[in-house]
Order: C-alpha cells, then sequence, then structure tokens
C-alpha cells in the first residue's frame, strides 16, 4: 500500500488543537430527539456518534438482523479511566504508524464481517468505498457477498481473513487468489470454524474438525507471500508461540464472545498479553470498541492497532457508503481529540502510564 495522503492526518491535527472540548462532549452526549416520529431517518449532518448511528440502523434493519450486530459488551472499556496531562504542545496531533509493512493513517481499521448484504444492498462495496474515504485498512471476510476482486478495486488497502480449513491446498487457493486481487495482509481467525458443533438430519450433535496446528500455520505463513496475523489470541503463552513461530502480528479477540460465555475480555487480556509479546511483533485488538477513547485505552495497555466491526456496520446499515466513513472518522476524530487531554502527540508516546484500570 502507498503511503497515505497526509492532507486528512494535517485535518484531524488541526480539529484535535481548535476545536473546543466542551463542544465536542456535548455532542457526543446528545441523544436522539425524543420527539421523533418512528422510523424517521436522522439525516447524517445530525449524528453526533456512533452510538447514534446505531439507533437508526436498529430502525432500518429488521429486529432479527438488527440483533446480530447490536449492543456489544463494553464494560471492560468502561472500567478504565484517563490521567489526563494538559502542560503540553499538542498542535501537531499525528495519528499514523506502520503495521506490518504498511504505512498508516490511523491506528482504525474496519474489522472482518461476513455477508454484508444482510445489512445494505451494496453490501462489502459500500463499506470498501467507506473505509477508503476514511482512509482505513478493510479487513475483507471470505465469506463475503461480493467479489474480493470488486471489493479490493474499492478500497484503498485490503486484509483478506480466513478460517482455518482441513483442506490446506484449497485454503492456500483461496488466499492466493484474494493476494493477486490486491489483499496485502492475510488475518486467519482461530477457535470459530476449526472446531464447531453441526446439527445433521438426524437431530444428534456431532463435533466436526478442522484440525490447525502450529506447524499447518507455520506451513500456511511460508505458502501465501504476504504477512500473516492470527486472530483470537487470547492468551500470553500462544502470543509468545506466535512470535516464535513467526507470524506478522496477532488480533487479540474472544469473537464477541459469541461462541462462549464466560470469557474474559480482549482488553481485560491485554497488558498480559503485551508483557509476553514485548513490541516484538504489533498486536490489535478487536471487541467493544466503539470510540475514540476506547481505542486509546487499548493503545495505552499495549495495541498497536485496533479493529471496529459493528460501529462499521451499523454506518452501513444506516447510511451506506457514508455512514460506514462517519462512523470511521467519529472514532479517529475522538482518539485525536482525547489524545491532547493526554498530552501524546503521537501514537508512540501513549502507554501503560496514561489509564487506570478500576476492579468494578
Amino acid at each position: 500500500m502507498s503511503h497515505m495522503d497526509c492532507s486528512r492526518r494535517q485535518a484531524l491535527a488541526a480539529f484535535a488543537s481548535l476545536l473546543s472540548t466542551q463542544i465536542l462532549l456535548e455532542g457526543q452526549s446528545a441523544p436522539l430527539a425524543s420527539d421523533e416520529p418512528p422510523g424517521r431517518i436522522t439525516p447524517m449532518d445530525d449524528i453526533a456518534n456512533v452510538f447514534e448511528i446505531e439507533r437508526v440502523a436498529e430502525r432500518k434493519l429488521n429486529q432479527e438482523t438488527f440483533a446480530r450486530i447490536a449492543g456489544g459488551d463494553r464494560s471492560a472499556l468502561e472500567r478504565i479511566t484517563f490521567r489526563p496531562r494538559l502542560l503540553i504542545d499538542t498542535s501537531q496531533i499525528d495519528l499514523s504508524l506502520d503495521l506490518v509493512g504498511q504505512s498508516l493513517f490511523s491506528p482504525v481499521l474496519v474489522g472482518p464481517a461476513s455477508h454484508q448484504k444482510r445489512f445494505h444492498a451494496q453490501g462489502e462495496i459500500a463499506m470498501a468505498q467507506g473505509a477508503k474515504a476514511a482512509n482505513a485498512i478493510l479487513i475483507a471476510s471470505e465469506h463475503s457477498d461480493d467479489p474480493i476482486e470488486e471489493i479490493c478495486s474499492h478500497s484503498a488497502s485490503t486484509w483478506y481473513q480466513v478460517y482455518p480449513d482441513t483442506d490446506h491446498g484449497a485454503l492456500l487457493e483461496r488466499i492466493q487468489h484474494a493476494v493477486k486481487a490486491g489483499c496485502s495482509a492475510v488475518c486467519l481467525t482461530l477457535g470459530t470454524s476449526g472446531q464447531r458443533m453441526e446439527l445433521p438430519a438426524n437431530g444428534e450433535l456431532q463435533q466436526v474438525h478442522a484440525p490447525y496446528n502450529w506447524d499447518k500455520i507455520e506451513q500456511l505463513r511460508d505458502d501465501i507471500g504476504v504477512p500473516l496475523l492470527l486472530k483470537g489470541i487470547m492468551n500470553p503463552s500462544e502470543a509468545d508461540t506466535a512470535v516464535e513461530r513467526g507470524m506478522a502480528g496477532i488480533v487479540v479477540s474472544n469473537h464477541g464472545s459469541n461462541r462462549s460465555t464466560g470469557t474474559i475480555s480482549p482488553v481485560s487480556i491485554l497488558p498480559s498479553i503485551q508483557e509476553a509479546v514485548k513490541g516484538r511483533i504489533p498486536i490489535l485488538i478487536d471487541g467493544g470498541l466503539r470510540r475514540g477513547s476506547d481505542a486509546l485505552k487499548a493503545l495505552a495497555l499495549g495495541a498497536s492497532a485496533v479493529m471496529v466491526c459493528r460501529p462499521a456496520l451499523w454506518g452501513l446499515a444506516a447510511y451506506g457508503t457514508l455512514g460506514v466513513q462517519k462512523s470511521i472518522e467519529f472514532i479517529q476524530a475522538e482518539l485525536a481529540q482525547d489524545m491532547t487531554m493526554l498530552g501524546t502527540v503521537n501514537l508512540t508516546a501513549i502507554n501503560r502510564d496514561h489509564v487506570r484500570v478500576h476492579s468494578r
């Protein structure tokens, strides 16, 4: 991917240094008008943050479809508070970073989601266009409704997300097809399709295995020719092994706790994973991130970048391409604004001392 255009970085720097905190906070806390008639779609210009976009998405989708992307567990993020530092010149805020050999405008990536035409008629194409407008990397699911060539042609930069497969050759063929289409990295999602329960016609549950061990992951890394990241790492020991096995990066994620209850939140396990990795490879995180302050908390606890998925899907469902763009830009702008509060002019200045984690 070529270096991202600096004009948006300069715009965010100006935004962060000049915009009144009072105005921003008032905008973020303002609810949708209580006297709005049922089903009214609020104009995009009247939306202040991604939570208001979520409410519009709820109006656009049927109940069952919206339930797939509603809410999310944010309790761990809400137990983290900031330690402000105000006597630092933050007039030149810089959100940029280098990640697995690519130059990014900001540490906010659009996470993968399958079959996006459930949420909007233009599906992944509108998602790609919105991510491009916000200068964000798009991670495309192998279970997309649109061809990967079409997705890549509408995105500034695309990664490809896949699941383990018992047929290594078939998996490799899909990845090579995506790389040829323009995908610059691969994200292998662990702990989901690799082991699942199916209900056959006779009604009896049976376990279906797609066994994947470290040797097979290494083989895949060697075969694909682009950086390989592992998504679903929730254990410091496995994070350390990922480094030793030559992974380009890891994504701390519990898949939204969709597979089991009682799973620790990604942001709670993040500090111990950062201790295990010790900066040797990038750590990304996915789970419950909805605003710039969430991203900043994750960065302070050891993440290199964050994935946001549901906010982008809310934007897609509510307003199509523009909604995706605005959802990501809200988070980018909030991140810049919150960085000024901490006195951090760039991402390398953010560290553990900037936050406090409360027990309840």
